[in-house]
């Protein structure tokens, strides 16, 4: 049995919190498995946080998450102006604002930063996913960077070719404040979908990857 198929069997809606660090975390670290389950059929229910944002980049990433998730049955996007590389050092505030989620929206599934990521923000946001929800299904996804700290995901999302370049497209259309930068590139967004496709037999050659901790059904 695939990922995606344990993730669109059972009682719907399908409800999902999707937390992110950054404006384009969300997208790159598992935008190919929610445009998967936004496709599956099932009625899902999506809320949408990011937490560091710029004015500039918080327009941009409320256009990507509805483009991301056309055709959900209901959606809402929610976008923070904490700062960017300084997250831990608002940890009291972000804890409020995990603390406030939890009482309007309770989640089948959340997709979340590696706990083992090398980047402080998302560090934070991974612990305090954890600290929030402790029985539900928790997805870690990675995210590409200059640290290097990729390891050895064990739940993987094959992805159709034309879903991952679905998903690039998007990313590449709406964060445009984001083109200058060596690593955004067309190449480098395929490169782990790529090599995570070859972990796991993908059927195009292409997958998400996760780290599942704690799995509950």
């Amino acid at each position: 049995m695939h990922a995606i198929d344990l993730l669109t069997t059972g009682p719907a809606p399908r409800r999902i919190l999707a937390l992110g660090a950054h404006c384009d975390d969300i997208e790159i670290g598992c935008g190919g498995t929610l445009l998967r389950l936004a496709a599956a059929g099932v009625p899902l229910e999506v809320l949408w946080v990011v937490f560091c944002s710029t004015p500039t980049r918080a327009q941009e990433a409320k256009a990507s998450a509805a483009a991301f998730l056309q055709g959900v049955k209901s959606s809402r996007v929610v976008v923070h102006d904490f700062k960017d590389a300084r997250l831990p050092y608002s940890g009291l505030v972000v804890k409020e604002a995990f603390e406030a989620l939890k009482p309007e929206f309770q989640p089948d599934l959340v997709f979340t930063h590696f706990r083992d990521d090398r980047h402080q923000d998302h560090r934070l946001v991974s612990e305090l996913t954890w600290n929030t929800w402790r029985n539900h299904m928790i997805l870690e996804y990675e995210i590409p960077k200059y640290d290097g700290d990729f390891g050895s995901p064990n739940f993987f999302c094959p992805l159709p070719k034309a879903t991952l370049s679905r998903k690039i497209d998007l990313v590449i259309e709406h964060y445009g404040s984001q083109a200058s930068r060596h690593w955004f590139t067309r190449d480098l967004l395929e490169a782990g979908p790529r090599i995570r496709g070859m972990e796991c037999v993908a059927p195009e050659g292409f997958a998400e990857a996760f780290y599942v901790r704690k799995a509950v059904f």
